[in-house]
């Protein structure tokens, strides 16, 4: 997932993105912990995108503090 992409969203999409992929990376941590994942790269890359996603959700939130103020 690219920055790009989650800058088309809205707010309410950026949170809802949020806590799926919060979802996801528990299902992978709780596979990871059963043994039964595989491909240990993927708690990774879910991480970032979490991160992605808030750093996009923050930069939308301070433009509309900044348009409404």
């Amino acid at each position: 997932m690219k920055a790009e992409e989650l800058r088309e969203l809205s707010i309410r999409e950026l949170e809802e993105r949020e806590r799926e992929l919060a979802r996801e990376l528990f299902n992978l941590r709780f596979q990871m912990a059963t043994g039964q994942l595989s491909n240990h790269t993927s708690i990774r890359k879910t991480k970032k995108d979490i991160a992605r996603v808030k750093t996009v959700f923050k930069q939308k939130q301070t433009m509309k503090d900044k348009d409404g103020a």
